[in-house]
């Protein structure tokens, strides 16, 4: 009663989710090498130094911005080796009390020169729009915060249903356990249509479930945080990015504080010049800097020998942008369990181990299997269906002990 009860649940639930878990799985797999991709449908984004020629400081790279877009402020900014992607705020328009309207949100400058290379995304060029448009079908279908709570409880549900499919794979009955379940992870190819989809939706399951769990839970975390947060704070040590925010937040945004972006770099390069002694890792450079009104901080970020991604920012400190106080201090990991887990979890959910090239290339195919589980799990719904049909005609069909499913266990062996 229980095994049935699980088949349905996974069916209905696998049903349900198919739409979704295709888009997610493709357009995922453009996504695990979407600099690359963008490196070649917007060429005009990307520099190329001299021979020898070193990248600007953070600073003046924000200054650089703030001088191009007197605007706006910089957001966070990261420098990668060709390119410096700079997220705008853009401050009060004081005649209309709103923030002053652009058809674009970030500036992207090179970082040898601090030229401006792009404006994203004020091009109606289909080049400039592709990636951002297939970031957005992937966290949100494109349909804004309503997407993005949508897919964070297909997630969630997702999440379950990963261990409803274990099970369903567990053979029944006693004895050679071992002996039996190893058919669950074969597929045979010399058999007919159905049974090679069944097999292949089973044993894909089964030889991928490390993979599906960890996009699966790693989906929850980014679209369905307060769910997540809970979970962890109840199996780990954990400090949630809401009671961690609540912390710093001001009763009003904080838009022009008595540090500059440079004495906020010497300051933040003094303070994780310290840390780095603290805690025995060494800075590889200068990765990012941002301000955040709402707190009234500077963001400084570095790359270091502790990083577990290649990209993005693991490690850097908080600056009180009025009085230069360490506010903040930001480790990949050994701080909380459960920010480590979560460190990785964003790792592996990007494809980003270290910037670990094997890794991301299975990530890729990951979303074609992730779409070819969901296709099959389809197509096994369709046939028993078309089965069931057929019997209940011959008038041969009784709930429970059906002619139907005696040809589908025919079909699958």
């Amino acid at each position: 009663m229980i095994h049935r009860y699980f088949v349905w649940l996974h069916r209905w639930t696998g049903l349900l989710m198919t739409v979704f878990l295709i888009v997610v799985g493709l357009t995922g797999t453009l996504l695990a090498f979407r600099s690359k991709i963008d490196r070649v449908l917007n060429p005009q984004w990307h520099a190329s130094p001299e021979p020898g020629q070193l990248p600007l400081d953070l600073a003046t790279l924000a200054e650089k911005a703030e001088s191009l877009v007197p605007n706006a402020r910089p957001g966070y900014f990261a420098i990668d080796n060709d390119q410096a992607s700079i997220a705008l705020r853009f401050r009060t328009n004081p005649a209309t009390g709103q923030p002053y309207q652009s058809d674009f949100d970030h500036l992207i400058l090179d970082p040898y020169t601090g030229r401006e290379l792009g404006r994203c995304c004020a091009s109606p060029d289909w080049r400039t729009n592709f990636l951002p448009f297939v970031y957005k079908l992937h966290t949100s279908m494109a349909m804004g915060s309503v997407g993005a709570w949508t897919l964070g409880i297909v997630a969630l549900v997702w999440t379950l249903d990963c261990f409803v499919g274990f099970y369903l794979t567990l053979p029944r009955g006693n004895g050679g356990f071992w002996q039996r379940w190893k058919y669950a992870w074969q597929v045979k190819w010399r058999a007919n249509v159905f049974r090679i989809n069944f097999d292949l939706h089973r044993a894909g399951g089964l030889w991928f479930w490390p993979l599906l769990f960890v996009f699966a839970w790693s989906s929850v975390m980014l679209s369905l945080r307060p769910v997540y947060d809970r979970v962890t704070s109840a199996v780990f040590d954990y400090q949630s990015d809401e009671v961690a925010l609540a912390a710093y937040a001001l009763p009003q945004p904080l838009w022009n504080p008595k540090l500059t972006w440079r004495d906020a770099q010497t300051i933040g390069e003094r303070l994780v010049a310290d840390m780095a002694a603290e805690h025995h890792f060494t800075v590889t450079r200068p990765y990012g800097l941002a301000y955040i009104p709402e707190f009234g901080v500077y963001t400084y970020d570095v790359r270091g020998s502790n990083d577990i991604r290649g990209h993005g920012w693991d490690t850097g400190v908080w600056v009180d942008g009025n009085t230069g106080a360490l506010r903040q201090v930001f480790l990949p990991s050994g701080q909380h369990s459960g920010n480590t887990v979560s460190t990785w979890l964003w790792g592996l959910h990007y494809g980003d181990i270290r910037d670990f090239l094997p890794y991301r290339i299975m990530v890729a195919l990951f979303g074609v299997i992730l779409t070819m589980l969901s296709i099959t799990g389809v197509y096994i719904w369709w046939k028993k269906r078309a089965v069931q049909r057929r019997a209940a005609e011959q008038r041969n069909w009784r709930p429970g002990t059906s002619a139907g499913e005696s040809e589908l266990r025919r079909a699958v062996g």
